[in-house]
């Protein structure tokens, strides 16, 4: 094959590709957002009824509560260290609870001890609230005593029964153990699934006397109001242990029905730490403005990287599109879950996705420069790029991973799209970027203008002003101290918190866009919420793309009283109920949230530390990196503090924090990767402040340029985005300018100050011939 087919191939394959993604992610083909649900198996006599399997069609990448509203609870067990075996129970009993309410609802657990449910598209918030709080309801009672919901006998398995308390022959609190074993059937010596039972000492009692009355007929095992099985009682057990036989064709059927009957008397009893209605009010327009803040700003990416970069900026633009597409694949393959900080995670990836192309493209153009052909160009330029690529991502990736492991609900969503997209990012700079550029050599694409060349700057003397940037950074940091002065005495608190960090209950009312807010108005709804709750509250209002709200913070409420106020405002104010949102945050969970948020940025700038100091063999280099990292922190913190008014600091704060240690520290590691680079190269009596400045003015348009696509992005999302999202945009607008300066103002010069002001290295002493 001649190498200008060979070319063809290439780009039509990469083309072929970005449409099938397209085309796939369009239509939804392939998968389901809710799984399937089984219902467990039930033994009737010695023969199996079946097990019956719904598939729920979901969307084709679930999405979260805020996007389409809901309620999410997290409980705790109050049983101290609670067993394994005890938390997968109870994550499997709420998980048959909330299938009631949506086959989208998902039950996971957080922690040791903590199940968190989330239920996305409901309205009934109160009502679900009340009954996932309840404890399960586990009986056995004589079948024949059963009727279904329209009052026929002989119930089927999984329907809904009636029947009198007085019938109920023993419960759950009676039950000791139940779990799923193998035996062999002593008539033909086959293995069978079977489930044993057994019981405690008031139930073995009662089970002995049940068995010996009632031989022959079937005991039932009703679960919360539904018939789960009807086994056939064979004789008189008198020990309390029994075995459930039939014919579970599958171990995993004997599984879940004994798991069943040991939830039914799990001693675990959960507290409510934390609860969320979520209105679906903001959930549609969000996003939309979020996908058309991304659309306008990836081709705003598109159009820079063709002027700047030429035909590669336009090989760079096609695997942006493979990108993406390959992005919303991997979203549904992991079934993550999408929240508004998610999609402000990939756009934000989309941005920095350019990043290892600009490295790229400028070594390419450099190699150029010596004159050496556009296809050895490619080659060299990717090769020498290759460890900065590497070297930046990582450390980004370990800020996006320590977020993942300290971070909670939608700070995880956040933190898993921005690492799927690092390493999406990573994968097509390197192999189908490069696809790409052998590809248009291939086609005869080989002219250097098309490649451009670099720029002949003059060396800037970055070290000869050190100075000037202490002076910079300084005032930052009295802009940040003053600030946190100046709101302790406004306010009485150093920052603006959210529930997440000061725990209460916030109750919110989505009002007609006609309806005038006034002082009148907000003393009537205090007064309101006084009245249900005996509580004072503040109140807060908020007008946004063009729904109003309404918003009534107060102290943590109970589940009967937070219904109370939703109800209360909602009839106030004639709306529905699914136009009033509420949360409560117990004040333990507000603590971990806080404490999260310190320490996962110290462990994520110490993990950071000893990444630079291995890849660079020189603590001094990760010491210099990492105070660079701590005065992008406070450039970032200083925006709460002289924002307070309209930025709060909440969970998306440590999101905010950890995005700019990983994307700072991308820049600096560049900068140090091409003085590493320059300091071999360099003769034994160039001044180390020369080896710095020159590497600094080399890296110069690509600091500036990734800057750019990031900023164009970030700055979409905070000009068309949402409130929520904006509070999060804002301050990483900030946090990208602030890198981009650090790693060209501050890392450089004080590593330079460090390595002690830039004295030359002693050589060896020699004698040479004296000059004529």
């Amino acid at each position: 094959m001649n190498s200008k087919a060979k070319g063809v191939l290439e780009v039509l394959l990469v083309v072929i590709l970005i449409a099938v993604f397209g085309i796939v992610a369009y239509q939804g083909i392939g998968g389901s957002g809710g799984g399937d649900t089984a219902t467990p198996a039930a033994v009737t006599g010695s023969s199996v009824t079946g097990s019956a399997v719904t598939d729920s069609k979901g969307s084709w990448i679930r999405l979260g509560l805020d996007l389409q509203g809901g309620v999410s609870v997290t409980y705790e067990a109050v049983k101290e260290n609670p067993t394994a075996e005890e938390m997968q129970d109870t994550v499997y009993k709420m998980q048959k609870r909330v299938e009631d309410y949506s086959t989208e609802a998902s039950v996971y657990q957080e922690g040791e001890n903590r199940v968190t449910i989330d239920i996305p598209g409901v309205s009934n918030s109160a009502e679900i609230l009340k009954k996932l709080g309840q404890a399960g309801a586990l009986q056995f009672i004589l079948y024949d005593k059963l009727k279904d919901k329209n009052g026929n006998a002989s119930p089927s398995d999984g329907d809904e029964v009636t029947f009198r308390e007085s019938d109920v022959e023993l419960d759950g609190s009676m039950l000791q153990s139940a779990t799923a074993a193998t035996q062999r059937e002593e008539s033909t010596g086959r293995a069978e699934n079977v489930v044993q039972i057994k019981f405690n000492g008031k139930g073995t009692k009662k089970f002995a006397d049940v068995t010996g009355e009632h031989v022959g007929e079937q005991l039932a095992i009703v679960y919360d109001n539904k018939l789960v099985s009807a086994p056939v009682l064979k004789s008189e057990i008198s020990d309390g242990e029994a075995i459930i036989e039939g014919s579970f064709d599958e171990f995993s059927k004997a599984e879940e029905l004994a798991s069943t009957l040991r939830i039914g008397a799990l001693p675990l009893e959960l507290r409510n730490i934390h609860d969320n209605v979520v209105g679906a009010t903001l959930g549609s327009e969000a996003l939309e403005s979020s996908l058309l803040a991304g659309v306008i700003g990836l081709l705003l990416i598109i159009i820079f990287m063709i002027v700047m970069y030429r035909l590669p900026g336009v090989s760079a633009s096609i695997a942006l599109l493979f990108y993406v597409g390959a992005m919303l694949l991997v979203l549904h393959a992991l079934d993550v879950t999408l929240t508004l900080p998610g999609i402000a995670g990939i756009l934000l990836s989309i941005g920095m996705a350019v990043d290892a192309n600009c490295i790229i493209f400028s070594r390419v153009r450099e190699e150029l420069a010596t004159g050496k052909t556009v296809s050895s160009a490619i080659k060299t330029g990717f090769s020498k790029a290759l460890s900065a690529i590497i070297d930046g991502n990582v450390t980004t990736l370990i800020a996006a991973f320590v977020l993942y492991l300290r971070g909670s609900g939608t700070v995880k969503g956040f933190a898993q799209t921005l690492a799927i997209g690092i390493i999406l990012s990573m994968f097509t700079a390197i192999f189908v970027t490069r696809l790409l550029m052998q590809a248009f050599c291939y086609l005869g694409c080989d002219n250097v203008k098309l490649y451009g060349l670099p720029r002949e700057r003059k060396t800037i003397d970055f070290i000869g002003n050190w100075k000037k940037y202490v002076l910079i950074s300084g005032a930052v940091v009295v802009i940040c101290i003053g600030g946190l002065i100046v709101n302790g005495a406004a306010r009485g608190t150093l920052l603006n918190y959210s529930l997440d960090f000061i725990g209460g209950t916030s109750t919110s009312v989505s009002v007609d866009e006609q309806t005038e807010i006034t002082d009148e108005l907000k003393e009537d709804v205090l007064a309101e919420v006084k009245n249900i709750t005996g509580l004072n509250g503040e109140v807060s209002t908020s007008d946004d793309k063009g729904v109003k709200k309404i918003t009534v913070r107060t102290t943590a409420l109970t589940e009967d009283q937070a219904n109370e106020v939703r109800t209360g405002l909602a009839d106030k104010f004639g709306v529905e109920q699914g136009q009033v949102e509420s949360e409560t945050i117990s004040a333990s969970v507000s603590d971990e949230m806080k404490t999260d948020a310190v320490v996962a940025t110290l462990i994520a700038i110490v993990c950071m530390l000893i990444y630079i100091w291995i890849r660079f063999r020189n603590i001094k280099t990760g010491a210099s990196a990492v105070i660079a990292l701590i005065h992008d922190v406070i450039v970032v913190f200083t925006v709460y503090v002289v924002a307070s008014s309209v930025i709060q600091v909440g969970s998306t704060f440590i999101a905010c924090i950890l995005t700019i240690v990983g994307y700072s520290i991308n820049d600096t590691i560049v900068v140090f990767d091409r003085i590493r680079e320059n300091r071999k190269t360099a003769s034994s009596r160039t001044d180390l402040a020369e080896v710095i400045n020159k590497s600094i003015t080399e890296t110069l348009s690509r600091s500036i340029n990734t800057s750019v696509t990031t900023f164009i992005m970030i700055f979409m999302l905070a000009l068309l985005g949402v409130s929520s999202v904006r509070q999060f945009a804002i301050p990483l607008i900030v946090g990208v300018i602030a890198g981009c300066y650090s790693s060209i103002c501050v890392a450089s010069p004080l590593w330079y100050l460090i390595m002690g002001k830039g004295k030359k290295e002693k050589k060896g002493v020699t004698y040479s011939k004296k000059k004529k």
